[in-house]
């Protein structure tokens, strides 16, 4: 379904921090993790679900090194602006990342269900959909953004990795665009953000790779063009962020 993407994942693995361009609502179906969020470490086991917003740094690290496993679909931003716009006026955001919710556990098991389905209902789907959204946004939304942006330097810094993730770029430039010298901008950049500026872009250039497979380019194409030096960095980076190279991600889909 255009705009939304379901899987499943079973890992042991320690994801670095990082974010993803889409809204996430999973299940955990066995196993515990624990992570770091915007309002602190979290811990999710069994039965939980897990949300999180376009842009939200976290991580994720298994409790007692065993795998654990969880179902999650994410949706691009504009695909849910177009399902929930007849009912909020203005932005929602996800208020927390993890929660104990029996109803949306359900309303998201009957999705999950619908879109994975080898002969989908496209009614039976929309319905579902728009159920699930609603109980995610109405029980754990919120208007507006949560938390404060970053600093005007940092601001600056982030909108030049975003505009050109596929270019080249050094700590000299971003810290004469933000005003601040090398130190001032690494330092307010991993205290605001959770991470460094380098660490920043290399997950953009990932998301974007990601994209771009999903647009049926090869991996080798998808590196070049989202600035990784070659196809084995790229890959490296794949399985750091993803736990899945990007030959294994595009057989996925198909």
């Amino acid at each position: 379904m255009p705009g939304v993407e379901a899987m499943t994942l079973v890992s042991n693995h320690h994801f670095p921090r990082h974010a993803h361009d889409q809204f996430g609502m999973g299940l955990v179906a066995f196993g515990a993790q624990r992570s770091w969020s915007g309002v602190g470490v979290v811990d999710a086991e069994a039965g939980d679900m897990i949300m999180v917003n376009p842009g939200e740094i976290h991580d994720g690290i298994p409790l007692g090194e065993k795998a654990r496993g969880w179902r999650i679909i994410y949706f691009e931003p504009a695909t849910m602006a177009g399902l929930v716009h007849e009912e909020f006026s203005e932005p929602v955001e996800i208020a927390r990342p993890v929660a104990r919710d029996a109803r949306l556990a359900q309303s998201f098991t009957r999705l999950f269900a619908c879109l994975t389905n080898p002969q989908p209902d496209a009614l039976r789907t929309e319905e579902h959909m728009i159920c699930a959204l609603m109980s995610l946004l109405r029980r754990h939304g919120v208007a507006g953004p949560r938390f404060k942006g970053p600093s005007p330097g940092v601001t600056q810094a982030i909108r030049r990795l975003h505009s050109a993730p596929h270019e080249p770029v050094t700590l000299a430039d971003l810290a004469a665009l933000s005003g601040v010298s090398r130190f001032q901008l690494l330092r307010g950049f991993a205290r605001e953000i959770g991470i460094t500026p380098h660490a920043y872009l290399v997950q953009l250039r990932v998301r974007l790779a990601r994209r771009l497979l999903a647009q049926g380019h090869t991996p080798a194409q998808a590196a070049l063009l989202a600035g990784f030096a070659d196809q084995s960095h790229l890959t490296r980076a794949f399985v750091r962020q993803c736990r899945i190279t990007p030959g294994g991600y595009c057989e996925a889909r198909s």
